[in-house]
């Protein structure tokens, strides 16, 4: 329990991105549209949040709902994205795309992983709709830059995927489980201490950071809920 866990925190513009470090977040991540479960904000978005805060930055590559990258049409409009974002200062990212068997779709994602020249970026919760999640782990372990994956252990939420997620914290030094296990999804606070004891130590909260709703924005006192819980330093 002494390492700090890292705690993410969904904006979807300037006012969120600067009420979440207030609050304690560590990271955010940047997506617009949370309707279609959120997609690639413009360069405009992420060059104000950049200016508006100090704390690290990962940019949603994900262009519509789904987790397809949409032929390869959407991967061109993806790598194109991925590069004007690049220009723009962006250095961490998160992606994820399945192929029609729900396997790994290696060719969208080796190609906007070359644009992205070994910036880190977060494999999303398309792990969590892939027909095996050990072989994806093991069919993406050498991409360049992955170093976390964002997961529920179930498409249905942590409530389901508790189990899975703590089997994997275990298999850290097999191959595949390098990355980070950042837990999000239907995530609450009276999953942490089971999670912490578990050795998680990553956390992404989108939702649960807006006691409004989505057409709210983040709370800087939720936020800082999340980060004492994390810190061991208030109960859940």
């Amino acid at each position: 329990m002494s390492t700090r866990a890292v705690l993410e925190v969904i904006a979807l513009g300037v006012e969120d991105a600067v009420a979440a470090q207030a609050g304690g977040a560590d990271r955010l991540e940047l997506v617009t549209d949370m309707a279609a479960d959120g997609l690639t904000p413009s360069v405009a978005t992420f060059t104000g949040i950049r200016a508006a805060v100090d704390i690290d930055l990962r940019v949603m590559l994900r262009l519509t709902d789904g987790f397809g990258a949409g032929g390869p049409e959407g991967v061109d409009r993806l790598v194109r994205a991925a590069r004007d974002l690049r220009w723009a200062g962006a250095d961490q990212f998160v992606l994820g795309f399945l192929d029609a068997g729900g396997g790994p779709d290696l060719g969208a994602v080796e190609r906007i992983v070359a644009e992205l020249d070994g910036c880190p970026w977060t494999f999303h919760r398309a792990i969590d709709r892939a027909a095996d999640r050990d072989a994806l782990r093991k069919q993406l372990t050498d991409l360049p830059g992955l170093d976390a994956y964002l997961t529920a252990g179930s498409a249905a939420g942590v409530d389901d995927g508790l189990p899975t997620l703590l089997a994997e914290a275990r298999r850290g030094q097999e191959p595949g489980y390098g990355p980070t296990v950042m837990v999000g999804g239907g995530l609450r606070l009276d999953h942490v201490p089971t999670l912490r004891s578990a050795g998680i130590t990553a956390f992404h909260i989108g939702g649960a950071a807006r006691p409004g709703g989505w057409t709210g924005p983040v709370s800087p006192r939720s936020v800082t809920r999340w980060r004492r819980t994390l810190d061991g330093t208030d109960a859940p």
